[in-house]
């Protein structure tokens, strides 16, 4: 079996950004429930010196879709986050995203294997093909990213485990 760049991008992307979203609307309703700003919760980090949740859920945006649009530019650079973004613009975010995912095709996808892409952050500048790519850059930020959002959410003790945070599993179809 051998496995297309699809398989490893836009398929994984449809997995877990769902699933981060539906992360996101169980944590909605949870905390509402509970009587908490949902806008402070937009704001919480895991410890002073990380990036708070806005820039997680940012963060698992580009890294999906802005990863699938570099894989067609042939550039990426860090995200350009905007500000004041409170808890409802960031379950509108990866609902956006998620619509986005679902309009590549495996055929399109799997059309731009082998394609040069450079990363630009500053003087840095690296070059990429678009497995090495998403491989070894994009889907480590994509997983640091979701799995940071999983776990702000449970250390506030939203009750979610793994099977939230995986989502949608591709079994056999018999």
């Amino acid at each position: 079996m051998s496995i297309s760049l699809s398989d490893v991008s836009v398929k994984t992307y449809r997995q877990l950004l769902p699933a981060s979203l539906a992360i996101m609307k169980k944590a909605e309703k949870y905390f509402a429930d509970e009587g908490t700003n949902l806008d402070d919760l937009a704001k919480i980090r895991l410890i002073e010196d990380m990036a708070p949740l806005t820039f997680q859920v940012f963060s698992v945006v580009h890294h999906s879709v802005g990863a699938i649009d570099a894989l067609k530019t042939g550039e990426f650079a860090p995200p350009k986050m905007p500000k004041n973004l409170d808890f409802n613009d960031l379950i509108a975010m990866l609902e956006d995203a998620d619509e986005k995912l679902n309009h590549f095709s495996d055929e399109e996808i799997n059309s731009l294997s082998g394609k040069e892409i450079m990363f630009r952050m500053g003087q840095i500048e690296w070059a990429f093909t678009a497995e090495d790519f998403i491989l070894s850059f994009s889907l480590p930020n994509f997983y640091f990213h979701v799995t940071t959002l999983y776990d702000l959410f449970r250390v506030k003790g939203l009750e979610i485990g793994k099977l939230d945070f995986a989502g949608a599993l591709r079994k056999k179809i018999n």
